[in-house]
């Protein structure tokens, strides 16, 4: 059989599927007038997907998708900016389909390749999973508005229903659309930006360095000697594809003495914690954090061992950058008692959270609950970034830092990784999604019904016909006799 002809019947099957799951319900949400969306999800990826698809199964219509990208083709990080060769999680995750196996990553990649294909990865491929989710947004008509960039979320304080305008900007013109609800799945720096040391932004603002958050041309480093600041997969990933193509040297500088290789999210992983995770108290949920920022981001071992196939590899250890001087061309940074050159350089140094700093939170910042807020931690278990990341509620809200100030932030959903804290996953992630994004929906699903409460109460108490009147079953109505008789 052809992988045409496979992938026909897998087709048939995904179809059968929504058959037998019987349709979407009808949009119960009632119409509001000057309200354009029940829900905006800001980001079209895998999480953005997956949220349409939920809430058109729970009758939530009025769905807007809406993603800063050109098009289809520069959306999303696994054609543009990640550059590992297999995703970092296992492979049989509750994906998108979040419970339905043949819309799932298996199903499509064994109608295409077979199971034995299947069951020789370790891992998903990081073009596979590109490639299932553009069947994925297709196959279930998920619709994008690409060239649709949040500029700003304003609140509308209305007496009878508070919403947001959202002030956009579309194909290069500004314009501005209402929303009830706001989904934000705009990836890892969807609550702040990448962070750039601050020795390196002067060879940033030179075009000498760049964040791995970035595109960058690697062809132009063919033949150059490039550093790579950090030692988390994003950098190990950063530093093999600028040896693959063709740089004359990669060197790679951590400030621990050794890679971080011991992945302490593992041990709490299993349905009891993960399933739980958002009931446990604050000083637990705040201790499993600290852990994982402790520990260090692992890099997986074969994101190691790419790099280490190249003998123009160079690792540092313990050794944190101290100083940068942008010449007239290059870079030189001081490292420990050596001043080092360098064509190039790459941040592979993470992302910081802060909501201030994005154009579209700025002005509801403020008002956000924050750990630091909710939580002290004992001195020796203080950090300033976990401090900062939002406080979350159970539907993956916002919640308000002063009570009875800013009642609509419980509008707003995370499902970006400043959610970590609160949630123990990197929201947005994979394996985030078979317990988050239901609970957001359910949340969305409770709000709504609640704020229309009135309306919907007039439509559930509504008169009712009859399904058929008496006539139906007259001819068998007992007719009661004077005289005794025997029943048969």
């Amino acid at each position: 059989m052809s992988e045409h002809t496979t992938a026909f019947s897998f087709d048939h099957l995904a179809s059968e599927t929504l058959r037998l799951l019987g349709p979407a319900p009808e949009n119960w949400v009632p119409d509001i007038p000057g309200i354009d969306h029940n829900v905006a999800i800001i980001g079209g990826g895998q999480s953005g997907s997956a949220y349409a698809f939920a809430l058109r199964r729970a009758g939530i219509g009025r769905v807007t998708l809406l993603d800063a990208a050109p098009n289809s083709t520069q959306a999303g990080v696994w054609r543009t900016r990640a550059r590992m060769h297999k995703l970092r999680t296992p492979k049989n995750l509750v994906g998108p389909e979040l419970g339905l196996p043949t819309l799932g990553f298996q199903a499509w990649f064994e109608s295409r390749h077979g199971a034995q294909a299947y069951a020789a990865i370790d891992r998903i491929p990081r073009t596979a999973w590109a490639d299932y989710l553009d069947w994925f947004r297709s196959f279930l008509n998920v619709e994008v508005r690409y060239a649709t960039r949040l500029l700003r979320i304003e609140p509308v304080l209305h007496e009878s229903l508070a919403h947001f305008r959202l002030h956009l900007e579309v194909d290069g013109k500004q314009r501005i659309e209402t929303a009830r609800k706001i989904i934000l799945a705009n990836g890892v720096a969807g609550n702040g930006e990448p962070f750039v040391p601050a020795e390196l932004k002067a060879a940033v603002a030179a075009g000498r360095a760049a964040h791995t958050a970035e595109i960058i041309d690697f062809a132009a480093l063919r033949g150059r000697v490039v550093a790579v600041v950090g030692a988390a997969a994003s950098a190990f990933d950063a530093a093999a594809t600028a040896l693959e193509a063709g740089a004359k040297a990669v060197h790679l500088f951590a400030r621990r003495d050794q890679i971080a290789s011991t992945p302490v999210s593992k041990v709490r992983a299993y349905p009891g914690i993960y399933d739980n995770y958002h009931a446990l108290p604050d000083a637990v949920r705040w201790q499993q954090a600290l852990r994982y920022r402790r520990a260090g981001s692992t890099p997986p071992a074969d994101s190691v061992q790419r790099v280490l196939k190249f003998a123009n590899f160079h690792l540092h250890l313990a050794a944190p950058w101290q100083a940068v001087e942008v010449p007239a061309e290059g870079i030189t940074a001081q490292v420990g008692d050596e001043v080092l050159y360098f064509d190039f350089a790459i941040a592979g140094t993470g992302y910081r959270v802060a909501p201030e700093a994005r154009p579209e939170l700025a002005e509801i910042a403020p008002h956000i609950l924050r750990w630091r807020d909710r939580y002290t931690a004992p001195a020796d278990a203080r950090d300033d970034e976990l401090g900062a990341s939002p406080y979350l509620g159970p539907g993956l809200h916002y919640l308000e830092k002063h009570p009875g100030r800013a009642p609509w932030l419980h509008n707003i959903h995370v499902q970006n990784p400043a959610g970590f804290a609160s949630t123990g996953v990197p929201l947005g992630d994979v394996p985030s999604m078979r317990r988050d994004i239901p609970a957001a929906v359910a949340q969305i699903s409770r709000d709504l019904a609640l704020a229309d409460l009135p309306l919907h109460l007039r439509r559930i108490e509504a008169e009712v016909a009859p399904d058929y009147g008496p006539e139906l079953y007259a001819a068998a109505v007992w007719q009661h006799s004077a005289v005794p008789s025997l029943v048969d």
